[in-house]
């Protein structure tokens, strides 16, 4: 029988497998597609995410896939900058920007060295073997497979915690998003690009979007939507017109010049919230099943990574089912705090950002007070960045 099945090859599933069958334990890691592509991941490690991997001995397979530091984070209204904050921001390490499917394919052929983890892609979860507390799984294909503890990694909308009857609680504000993309232009990663300084939120008119450039080079872009609303239809080229009248030049140039190469947006939905209860017996919920993250400031991954870590220190000291139990409320009390406090400082975030970018009347005092207000905006904004990059003093 399994000691542990690990259901979800994201970030939290696949580190945890790894991490528990280098520790010498039975793991089965069970993932609903039949790979690991997925249309939108986040690729920002923050200093905690990177932390957490160089605690789990991870770091000489971080270092050889590709990826780029982040330059920096800006703010401009109207088109025009309010301030701006180069990396690494006082952090020992800046923020890397990494390919979240490199990552997890590296991930995984790391795990499968370990001939105790059995890998069973393209088998979604269909039920929970109960007999007072979860005994294992069922599979789509009708497999039934037993273990100790069944560990739940399977997303924002996991069908394991609705099969246990874990509740999730709603908290802050959902947001709503348009992604576009748009490929390199003959600038390489390693290149500066001066239309790209970095993360660059921008309001103006009344819209609020962003723009970066990926972990390969390639310019990202997002377009925020009310709740609830329904896209504009516009072509490709209409849709660089919209994102080009937030940006300040040369980006706006850019995106009027190679309009054509946008991608079609991708609506991507994101509902915040908490489990009150991450565990019963048999059973633990981890990353986004546990507690599904806003995308400000790229927490999802970096606290999947976190949960992991102190998953697999306290389930690898346990031993038996009892102690497993024990061990689940013991990963739960840990975690909830950073966890609390990083989904607070999500929300703050998202409504000072609200609160700006669609009020016309405060982005012209702002600009208007730019010399005195740029400043002071920057200061209140790194203080609140200090626990969103680098976590919570002793939470692992």
């Amino acid at each position: 029988m399994n000691r542990t099945i690990v259901v979800g090859a994201g970030p939290a599933g696949l580190t945890l497998a790894l991490q528990l069958a280098r520790g010498g334990q039975a793991v089965t890691l069970v993932e609903a597609n039949p790979d690991l592509g997925r249309q939108f991941r986040g690729d920002a490690l923050m200093p905690s995410g990177l932390e957490a991997i160089a605690r789990m001995g991870l770091w000489p397979l971080l270092e050889r896939l590709p990826q780029r530091p982040l330059e920096g984070w800006g703010v401009w209204l109207e088109r025009q900058r309010l301030f701006a904050a180069p990396e690494p921001l006082g952090s020992l390490q800046p923020c890397r920007l990494v390919p979240q499917g490199a990552l997890l394919a590296a991930l995984l052929e790391e795990a499968l060295r370990h001939p105790n983890l059995q890998w069973l892609p393209g088998q979604a979860v269909r039920g929970l073997l109960q007999a007072g507390r979860v005994q294992g799984v069922q599979l789509a294909d009708g497999q039934h497979l037993e273990a100790d503890l069944v560990v739940a990694c399977d997303g924002r909308a996991s069908t394991l915690r609705g099969l246990a009857g874990l509740e999730l609680s709603s908290s802050g504000q959902g947001l709503e998003l348009l992604w576009f993309t748009l490929p390199a232009d003959g600038i390489g990663p390693d290149q500066a690009d001066p239309a790209v300084p970095g993360f660059m939120t921008l309001l103006a008119g009344g819209a609020i979007g962003s723009a970066c450039r990926g972990a390969r080079g390639e310019l990202q872009l997002a377009w925020l939507l009310e709740r609830g609303q329904a896209p504009p239809r516009r072509s490709p080229e209409q849709w660089a017109e919209a994102l080009a009248q937030l940006a300040p030049e040369p980006l706006a140039a850019r995106l009027r010049q190679r309009g054509a190469q946008l991608s079609t947006p991708l609506r991507v939905s994101v509902q915040v919230g908490l489990a009150p209860r991450w565990w019963r017996p048999g059973l633990l919920l981890l990353g986004d099943a546990a507690h599904p993250m806003s995308p400000v400031r790229a927490q999802g991954i970096n606290m999947a990574l976190r949960d992991s870590l102190v998953a697999a220190q306290e389930l690898l000291a346990a031993q038996g089912p009892a102690q497993l139990d024990g061990a689940a409320e013991r990963i739960q009390r840990r975690r909830l705090p950073e966890i609390r406090r990083m989904q607070a400082l999500q929300s703050a975030e998202a409504r000072q950002g609200a609160l700006l970018g669609h009020s016309g009347l405060l982005r012209r005092a702002a600009l208007v007070a730019s010399p005195l207000a740029g400043p002071l905006a920057l200061q209140l904004w790194r203080r609140r960045q200090a626990p969103l990059r680098d976590g919570l003093v002793d939470a692992l």
